[in-house]
């Protein structure tokens, strides 16, 4: 790429950010929002730590539930799956991997092994489970995936050849890289906070584009009407097979960043309790918007944050999130980004009939509707002209 090609387009970029609350200006504050964090108290660096797995492991979920309307109770079992990879790899293969590239780098080359194997693990696990349970619909689905999820949790307990460790889980311990008088701990919080933020900020970027290309508008129409789908001959469940699969390789990178960030990968990442975390983000964030799971993780995280630091209402914490489950099913209907996004409209009058409809990269095809609902009024005014030219003649 020329010179002249990058100054054009950080000139458009430029332009696009002045221009007013446009997607550019949004990303470079969010950009900016992520470098200050990094700064904060070291608490705060971890809890938000916390949420960008968090908002990572929700928004795989909704690839196939908002994306193609297959509610999973077992993706537990593939966050689980991306954070034992990583454990075993830096348990067994540790020692192993410093002879062969040296003590001083080998805890960042053992990490970025362990990543991988994680993902390979989740996808292998994917592959037969997702076969098996796209085959199933609605209320049959969500059970057969939360009997796998709950088949992984008792599986990991008996310890199967000594490799889970059983209920006591696998420690992680990240190690720290020395490179010419140079030390780096990659499990401190803010070395770490760095990795997980350009992980979940390219893996956000890479379900953005599948869920806007060709692929995630044949889930989309799958999600909307399977029938017709196949109809236009959508091979249906080979489409859904190839979603769960993304989703749960989605979900396995957020299990490995898990892993680091506890310390430890262990049973209850697989037990049903933890699916239900990634939800209730996406409920209350809302399914039918792309950042929805994103809200709803940072609400969902914030708000038991800050019940927390009252003890009197510590005990009692499911209580109040109950109530607002209730209320965002009563009267937010499309989560806390349909919420806010009405809201919006509101105040300030109509917004971007695209921004409001799909939320930047959202479910929503309001504007289809509109489309087809203007070509039948266009039609019908055709067959009346009609009929007053044959009544004249």
């Amino acid at each position: 790429m020329s010179a002249t090609d990058t100054g054009g387009r950080v000139s458009r970029f430029g332009s696009a950010v002045a221009e007013g609350w446009t997607r550019e200006r949004l990303g470079l504050l969010g950009a900016v929002a992520l470098v200050l964090v990094a700064f904060a108290p070291p608490f705060q660096v971890y809890l938000f730590t916390d949420f960008l797995v968090v908002a990572l492991f929700a928004l795989g979920f909704n690839l196939l539930y908002g994306y193609t309307g297959l509610l999973s109770f077992g993706h537990g079992l593939f966050y689980a799956g991306g954070a034992y990879g990583i454990a075993i790899v830096l348990r067994d293969l540790g020692p192993v991997i410093a002879d062969v590239v040296g003590a001083g780098i080998s805890p960042l080359v053992t990490f970025a092994l362990g990543g991988v194997v994680g993902l390979a693990l989740v996808v292998a696990l994917a592959v037969p489970v997702g076969w098996l349970s796209v085959r199933l619909e609605e209320i049959y689905f969500a059970l057969i995936t939360l009997a796998f999820g709950m088949l992984g949790y008792s599986l990991i307990i008996q310890d199967p050849a000594g490799l889970t460790n059983g209920t006591d889980g696998v420690i992680v311990l990240l190690g720290t890289v020395d490179l010419g008088g140079f030390s780096l701990r990659i499990g401190g919080r803010r070395i770490y906070y760095a990795i997980s933020a350009v992980t979940v900020v390219a893996a956000v970027y890479g379900v953005w584009r599948v869920v806007n290309s060709p692929f995630g508008t044949v889930c989309k129409a799958i999600r909307e009407s399977p029938d017709r789908a196949a109809a236009l001959g959508i091979d249906v469940s080979h489409h859904r097979w190839m979603t769960f699969i993304v989703s749960a390789a989605v979900v396995g990178i957020a299990g490995v960043l898990r892993a680091g960030l506890a310390s430890v990968a262990s049973p209850g990442l697989t037990h049903w309790s933890t699916s239900a975390i990634a939800v209730i983000a996406t409920v209350i964030g809302g399914a039918t918007y792309f950042y929805g799971p994103i809200v709803g993780a940072f609400i969902f995280l914030y708000i038991r944050w800050a019940i927390s630091r009252f003890p009197a209402l510590e005990a009692y914490w499911e209580l109040f999130f109950g109530a607002l489950l209730i209320a965002v099913v009563l009267f937010f209907k499309q989560g806390a980004v349909g919420g806010l996004l009405l809201l919006r409209d509101r105040l300030f009058g109509d917004g971007d009939a695209d921004d409001a409809g799909s939320g930047g990269g959202g479910a929503r095809d309001d504007g289809g509707q509109a489309t087809a609902a203007t070509d039948d009024g266009a039609e019908s005014g055709d067959d009346n002209a009609r009929a007053d030219r044959g009544d004249n003649s």
